[in-house]
């Protein structure tokens, strides 16, 4: 347990990845409500919304008006997403000051999300970032299909090199490998991991994971020893994407934080108000949310202390 960190940083992404597949709209004002919440429940990286064509994914439709309401001086990373210059242009419009850049690294999904294979998908995030830097905002990239396409299989971690370095070349502060249809294993963690690291060995890295077949907490753990300190999470385990057949929801935030804490690893997030906020999201949506701890009254030992260090 000596290669544990003492604290992790959780974004978390329910406001977008959790919510662009859900049947049901959430409005705009009960989105500012959760996003307050978070914030209160003492997340400080949160993944508000997407700048996509409102005709494609129509829960993301009001990204506009929530980073306009809430980037407005608040000193939390915000971030939203985007995938050319036209979304690039919205999020300056909006006021964002977090972006994330996002490409598939393989071409069967990019094709399904993008329009357009890899290659083509990189040249359009070209002037999206150029334009993104000149305005002093910080950009992060996330490279989904990273391990497994629903399309192409395994990724190779090749490719993923290759991706990462060119996202790299755009002037990102940090790189999220994504488990986009939640079918990784740690196995696939790590190779793809240890290969990254030695080639972008100063980079930042985090973890996009899915848990479609019950392997997220295990991929955690295996990325913890990897030297891996950032982990995107869904509250109650919601999310998938509208592009990758079969994906189911992401790590839930409320499973991750407890697997965090247990091991002594602080998250500095609430667990209190972690779990009222859970009830009022499992009202929101009106259905049973896919956690672990969603189906228990409570952890199963107490918990360690939740403080971040210093």
């Amino acid at each position: 347990m000596n290669d544990m960190p003492e604290q992790v940083l959780i974004t978390e992404v329910l406001l977008r990845d959790g919510l662009q597949i859900e049947p049901v709209i959430v409005p705009t004002e009960d989105k500012l409500r959760l996003a307050y919440g978070f914030l209160e429940a003492g997340l400080t990286s949160l993944e508000i919304g997407s700048f996509v064509h409102p005709d494609k994914v129509p829960q993301m439709a009001d990204t506009d008006r929530l980073a306009a309401e809430l980037c407005a001086g608040e000193s939390a990373s915000l971030h939203t997403l985007v995938f050319n210059e036209r979304g690039a242009r919205r999020a300056l419009d909006a006021g964002a000051r977090h972006v994330r850049l996002i490409v598939s690294a393989s071409d069967g999904h990019s094709r399904a999300n993008a329009g357009v294979p890899t290659r083509q998908a990189l040249e359009r995030l070209r002037p999206a970032a150029e334009l993104l830097t000149q305005a002093k905002v910080q950009l992060e990239a996330t490279i989904a299909t990273a391990f497994i396409c629903p399309f192409d299989g395994e990724t190779p971690p090749g490719r993923v090199v290759a991706t990462a370095h060119q996202l790299a070349d755009l002037g990102i502060s940090v790189l999220h490998l994504g488990d986009t249809i939640g079918a990784a294993s740690p196995w696939h963690i790590r190779r793809t991991l240890t290969a990254v690291q030695a080639e972008l060995y100063d980079m930042p890295l985090g973890l996009h994971l899915h848990n479609t077949y019950g392997m997220a907490s295990a991929n955690v753990w295996e990325a913890l020893h990897l030297g891996v300190r950032r982990f995107d999470a869904a509250l109650g385990g919601v999310g998938g994407c509208p592009f990758a057949p079969g994906a189911a929801g992401n790590i839930a935030t409320d499973d991750l934080v407890n697997l965090c804490h247990h091991a002594g690893i602080a998250t500095g997030i609430d667990v209190d108000r972690l779990v009222a906020l859970r009830e009022e999201l499992h009202a929101r949506l009106g259905r049973k949310l896919d956690s672990a701890l969603a189906a228990v009254p409570a952890a199963p030992v107490p918990l360690r202390p939740t403080a971040v260090p210093g």
